[in-house]
């Protein structure tokens, strides 16, 4: 245990003697020229795009623990600053191609499906009937059962992909993404998608197919087995053309009349039994890599809220090595996605060391792994927590792929309107001279896509910041998505605009401190879906 001096105990006696500070009234000094620094250390070629579970992150890892330990941050974890993360990483074997019968029809991997490997069952054979369920939502919330009255018990629920055209995008985001507890609920042992018209002009059938090939990832659980949050869905896969077509065959109902029906706004294609059975036949081979996520932090100074923690965090890893690349350049440096966010939770964590003034409620710092295998550093952190007894997290800040290529004069924080972080968050960002915007893309259902949502799954109200579309915002936005996002091209050699990554992480401070100094606990509103989806029985706010 870290011993402090005389001094430091009578000015911290002075501290909690006095009323807590503004955030404006704390807010030290935050240069750019930090924050250069790091995202200059992270997106160097010496750490091989910081992939999950290789040297290169294991690299990035251990620099951020030792700024960390240099602000004087304290180890949550007891002898340590990093959490272990075993991962199980799943890859198809290529000496038994994987592939799906339906009714005595074989379709091999690559053509008109699409089969990822399956860590918790390598080698695997299973045959049943199959179900059409239209959408495979389930919501008793929203009045939604698209399983009423059908028969899925020991079956493939066969879906359609995301949600009814005219639903409410977040809502809809989060009920395409808990198809298979929907399924699994209904007694299915198995999800087969059919894209969407709409999805497929999102993302082409090829995109599709190879990703199927990419390795699938998970986290050991305490059983030793690779954790999913639905076991009983054993076979899942994707299908179109003349897949799709065989599935329907002897129906009277086609792919092209669904899909058509599906683009109609507020419609719901119901239900009805397939014909033929299906069968799903693949080979994993399955490894385990160990990993980590980094962990500090900072005690608060009010005694009856210093059990209360702020958890503010960003992902460490990226996308690794290109190992096919023909160009000379062959590293993903993920200098946006995401070393700007970790520079940003570096450049906040030392102004919270140095502003002279601990918050009221403690900050948990966390630098988690995996994000870009499905948010499972983020995900193994809710579901493994690691503050002392009787501590409880109240509120999460996500920093995820800031674009700072920009001087911004807007910040969007997804989440606002589901809690009192809102306010909280437009106080402090009026507070730094720019405005809280509403989310720019509805459509992209961003609030359930990144590392906060793993704790709001567990009932922790979150904000997930992104600089805004004001002025020339939209524009870059929307060039580094078509031109740089998860391409070897996100690199140093960006037009980083270092003045807004400063401001950036100088309102990210500003929230956080309100936060953690605000006199009552973040808090869902009432008649909130999140709240009352993860938290139904927490206290609710009324909203503004």
């Amino acid at each position: 245990m870290r011993r402090h001096s005389l001094a430091f105990v009578s000015a911290l006696g002075l501290v909690l003697a006095t009323p807590y500070p503004s955030s404006a009234e704390t807010a030290p000094a935050i240069g750019a020229d930090a924050i250069r620094a790091d995202i200059g250390f992270l997106a160097d070629d010496l750490l091989e795009g910081r992939d999950a579970g290789t040297r290169g992150y294991d690299i990035a890892a251990r620099y951020i623990a030792a700024r960390f330990e240099a602000l004087g941050l304290r180890q949550v974890i007891p002898d340590s600053w990093y959490q272990p993360v075993t991962l199980a990483v799943a890859r198809l074997d290529k000496a038994s191609a994987p592939s799906i019968s339906i009714g005595g029809r074989r379709f091999a991997n690559g053509e008109d499906i699409a089969i990822g490997a399956f860590g918790r069952e390598p080698r695997q054979s299973m045959e049943t009937q199959a179900v059409f369920v239209g959408y495979g939502l389930q919501s008793d919330r929203e009045k939604i059962n698209d399983y009423a009255g059908l028969n899925l018990k020991g079956k493939f629920a066969v879906a359609l992909s995301g949600a009814p055209a005219g639903m409410p995008s977040e809502i809809g985001a989060h009920l395409a993404a808990e198809k298979s507890l929907a399924a699994q609920q209904a007694g299915a042992v198995g999800l087969i998608t059919i894209p969407t018209a709409s999805y497929l002009g999102r993302t082409p059938w090829e995109k599709i197919r190879d990703r199927a090939q990419h390795p699938s990832a998970s986290w050991i659980a305490r059983d030793g087995q690779p954790y999913v949050r639905t076991p009983a869905i054993r076979g899942t896969a994707m299908v179109t053309g003349a897949a799709a077509d065989a599935l329907l065959a002897g129906s009277g109902k086609s792919l092209a009349a669904i899909r058509a029906q599906a683009e109609r706004k507020g419609a719901r294609p119901r239900g009805f039994a397939l014909r033929p059975t299906v069968r799903i036949d693949r080979t994993s081979i399955v490894e385990t890599a160990p990993s980590r996520n980094v962990l500090a932090v900072l005690p608060g100074a009010d005694p009856a809220l210093s059990h209360e923690y702020v958890l503010l965090m960003a992902h460490l890893d990226h996308l690794g090595m290109e190992e096919n690349g023909k160009g000379p350049d062959k590293v993903y440096n993920g200098a946006m996605d995401n070393a700007s966010g970790i520079a940003t939770l570096l450049a906040v964590a030392r102004a919270f060391a140095e502003s002279g003034e601990r918050p009221r409620r403690s900050i948990l710092f966390a630098a988690v792994t995996a994000e870009e295998d499905g948010l499972l550093g983020s995900q193994y952190l809710a579901k493994n927590p690691v503050l002392p007894a009787g501590g409880r997290l109240v509120g999460v800040v996500n920093l995820d792929m800031p674009i700072l290529t920009y001087d911004f004069h807007d910040v969007i924080a997804f989440g606002a309107d589901h809690s009192t972080l809102g306010p909280i968050a437009e106080k402090a960002a009026r507070a730094q001279g720019i405005s809280l915007s509403p989310d720019p893309l509805p459509a992209e259902g961003l609030f359930t896509r990144s590392d906060h949502y793993r704790f709001v799954q567990e009932g922790v109200p979150a904000l997930f910041l992104m600089t805004g579309f004001a002025g020339p915002g939209r524009e870059a936005f929307e060039h580094f998505l078509k031109t740089d996002y998860h391409q070897l091209s996100d690199q140093m050699s960006l037009p980083f605009n270092w003045d807004a990554a400063a401001k950036f992480a100088r309102v990210n401070y500003a929230i956080a401190r309100e936060i953690a100094d605000e006199p009552q606990a973040p808090r869902w509103y009432k008649g909130d879906f999140f709240g009352d989806a993860f938290a139904p029985d927490a206290p609710k706010a009324t909203k503004p």
